[in-house]
């Protein structure tokens, strides 16, 4: 769900550090990489290459809004936005490139995460003083990180932007790929592309993954994701709250404000993002009722989060985990959803495709400083390889917690509410699910 769509909106402007910055860069090898998808995770990779002193062109199917650095940041709807959770990694990537000063007016820290099941005793809870961290992570709004992702590539002379763009053939050479695209499905206006090296972010239904021949393994949870804003009576303080009902997982997590800093210690925050699962088919009353949206919330969460008094306009997402057979094809990459699209329990996805990002960025870049070839299959081999354990683990992760948690045997039930209470009093189990949830050990 995030990587082709940027969901952008008003915003203000990139600062003048990174202006200036840009305005001299020049980059440090002649080798290009195309990147397919420019949605959150492409701007990413594109960022994270030109840090590193590489350039990129950039092909994004839909069409980029125009949008000026002195735009008004103030929010046009309360209610109305999606949001990601990131973790503590992916914040510090964001750090990395320049751009988490920006970023961070319009996101809000997870202080405490709290764990518990509908109608069940067992309950857990993390908190960031035991841990002994700034946070486990930070909820920001899609529709600002797009905008600010967009806004520092427009401004970045390593990164070429392209959209309206549509992927018609990759072909691949010893020494180079080359891609034909074409704008607005315009066959006479096929154009072509060559660079040392293609990476696909071009989201679940990928193009270029299927140009490729690569095909998927996937798995229909037969349940549909309901994400929106809802206002609650009582403040957030800062507190992740993950519930599970025999529906399937729900998560609500801390807003900022409609102005100000999400990490304002003073702010009150009783906007709340929330990810409502359901089984398919049952979406419709969730989405056009809003009495009945709020009224199944309050049931499934009690008082944890005070009452729900408001809900804004919501979107449904069908839940099927797309898994490419192979990230690697010659001189091409898949990457983020066209990789790997999981379950949107615990918050994974998006920031388990930055760590991949992040980690073929700082590949490339050694590559470079040792005058080689960037587009080299063994060394893109090589990164495939170096994810893997880091991918299982979270696709692991993800499915046991939908599997586990919904399981209706009573015994399962028994079991894994023991299993919350032994996580919430045992030593060393905390901090070691906790580095691992902030991906700090991948």
């Amino acid at each position: 769900m995030q990587d082709t769509d940027s969901h952008l909106s008003n915003a203000d402007s990139i600062p003048k550090k990174f202006d200036s910055i840009s305005k001299n860069k020049e980059a440090i090898t002649n080798q290009q990489v195309l990147i397919a998808g420019g949605g959150h995770v492409g701007l990413s990779f594109a960022l994270l290459l030109a840090h590193h002193g590489i350039a990129s062109t950039l092909l994004e199917k839909n069409s980029y809004p125009t949008i000026s650095p002195t735009d008004d940041r103030t929010r046009s709807h309360y209610l109305d936005s999606r949001n990601t959770a990131l973790s503590r990694r992916t914040v510090q990537i964001y750090q990395k490139i320049g751009l988490w000063d920006e970023l961070q007016s319009h996101a809000c820290r997870i202080d405490t995460v709290q764990i518990s099941e509908q109608g069940s005793f067992g309950r857990a809870q993390l908190n960031k003083a035991e841990e002994k961290v700034e946070s486990f992570g930070q909820v920001i709004e899609n529709a600002w990180l797009g905008r600010k992702l967009l806004l520092a590539a427009q401004q970045e002379p390593l990164i070429t932007l392209i959209d309206n763009a549509n992927v018609t053939t990759v072909q691949q050479q010893a020494d180079s790929v080359t891609l034909s695209f074409n704008y607005n499905d315009e066959a006479e206006n096929e154009q072509q592309l060559q660079a040392s090296v293609l990476v696909a972010c071009d989201g679940r239904d990928s193009t270029v993954r299927q140009l490729l021949d690569i095909g998927t393994t996937t798995y229909d949870y037969q349940q549909t994701a309901i994400v929106g804003v809802v206002e609650t009576d009582t403040p957030h303080e800062h507190a992740a709250i993950e519930r599970f009902s025999p529906a399937g997982p729900l998560a609500v997590l801390p807003l900022t404000d409609p102005e100000g800093d999400g990490n304002d210690e003073y702010q009150q925050g009783y906007r709340r993002s929330v990810v409502w699962v359901c089984p398919t088919g049952e979406e419709t009353r969730y989405l056009e009722n809003d009495a009945h949206f709020l009224q199944t919330l309050q049931q499934a969460f009690g008082q944890r989060a005070g009452k729900f008094i408001a809900a804004g306009r919501r979107g449904a997402y069908p839940l099927t985990r797309v898994l490419a057979n192979k990230q690697v094809e010659g001189r091409c990459v898949i990457m983020g959803n066209a990789a790997h699209t999981l379950h949107p329990v615990a918050g994974q996805g998006f920031n388990l495709c930055m760590r991949d990002a992040h980690v073929l960025a700082q590949m490339m870049s050694s590559q470079v400083l040792k005058g080689a070839d960037i587009g080299d299959t063994q060394l893109l081999k090589r990164y495939e390889k170096a994810r893997q354990t880091d991918q299982k683990r979270v696709i692991r992760f993800c499915d046991a917690v939908v599997h586990g948690f919904t399981h209706p045997n009573p015994a399962i039930k028994l079991a894994r509410n023991m299993a919350l209470l032994a996580f919430d009093k045992l030593p060393n189990i905390k901090p070691l699910v906790a580095t691992y949830a902030m991906g700090l050990k991948s």
